[in-house]
């Protein structure tokens, strides 16, 4: 089975180990590490790298429920042990992707789009040395609004293409703030959008969509069945673990891309043996959400 037809027909989840430096903080005070464990950004990283090598080496951590793997820049560029990061996880029959996005503009229209990121072409250069099977980018959708909402997505699919042509799978994230008012709106709006951006792509051309688990149940499912969509993969959004794997079971079809809910429970102070429990639960949970 070739990589695309395994992201395509395989039975797992994708676990979303790619924090930023916005987002790192947190990530590492919920795993039990406080600010004042780290004097610098260079620290905070190193930090975060050793949290994110104790899950990707965990037995827990396994091709048998897990289909990819979402990375840092900074991770794909550091190693665990003694490979890099995205030949790590080849080596466990997870593919590796990358996150390449460089943030979230102010608020407009009712959305954020991505800020501007002029060396997207290096770095997708450099995925492709490092063995990147894909990408991902996130923008947020907050307030109904058609004209933002036509904006993130116009933005999602132009850089989605510059992607495609180098040779990667860029997975599109056009984020629902789950405590968006008229989410149930934006959700049926984005997804006429989202049809559209389809029919704008080359007949050979595949995306992913990565997308807030929606109100409507199903409500994806032309997504799921579209021959340019290689797969659609769910967020969980601020929901706990327990909260995201109920909604995501109710919309066959749709795999799990999780961040917080995956390693959620997980403590810096656990032994190896109780941290591999804790990730073997999180990862069976997901992992069963993900195929019913």
């Amino acid at each position: 089975m070739n990589k695309k037809q395994r992201m395509k027909e395989g039975k797992g989840f994708i676990a979303a180990l790619d924090q930023s430096g916005g987002s790192t903080p947190k990530a590492l005070s919920l795993y039990g590490v406080s600010e004042d464990s780290y004097k610098n950004e260079d620290e905070m990283f190193s930090l975060i790298h050793d949290m994110r090598s104790r899950i990707i080496t965990s037995p827990a951590f396994t091709d048998q429920r897990i289909l990819a793997a979402i990375l840092f820049e900074q991770t794909m560029d550091r190693q665990v042990e003694g490979l890099y990061t995205a030949d790590y996880l080849l080596k466990k029959g997870i593919l590796p992707i990358l996150k390449t996005d460089k943030g979230l503009e102010e608020l407009q229209d009712g959305v954020q789009l991505m800020k501007p990121f002029p060396e997207l072409d290096q770095l997708l250069d450099r995925a492709v040395e490092r063995n990147i099977f894909g990408t991902k980018m996130r923008s947020v959708i907050k307030e109904y609004n058609e004209e933002g909402i036509k904006a993130v997505v116009k933005q999602q699919f132009e850089i989605g293409k510059q992607i495609l042509s180098k040779g990667l799978v860029p997975i599109l994230e056009p984020e629902v703030d789950i405590h968006a008012e008229e989410k149930e709106m934006i959700e049926s709006y984005l997804l006429q959008e989202l049809l559209r951006g389809l029919d704008n792509l080359a007949e050979e051309d595949q995306v992913m969509f990565k997308l807030t688990l929606p109100t409507q149940k199903n409500l994806y499912q032309e997504l799921v069945n579209h021959p340019k969509v290689l797969r659609v993969v769910a967020l969980s959004g601020g929901y706990s673990r327990e909260e995201a794997n109920a909604h995501l079971a109710q919309n066959p079809g749709v795999i799990a891309s999780f961040s917080r809910a995956l390693t959620e429970g997980l403590h810096v102070s656990m032994d190896e043996e109780t941290f591999n429990d804790a990730l073997d639960t999180s990862t069976m949970s997901i992992y069963q959400a993900s195929i019913t």
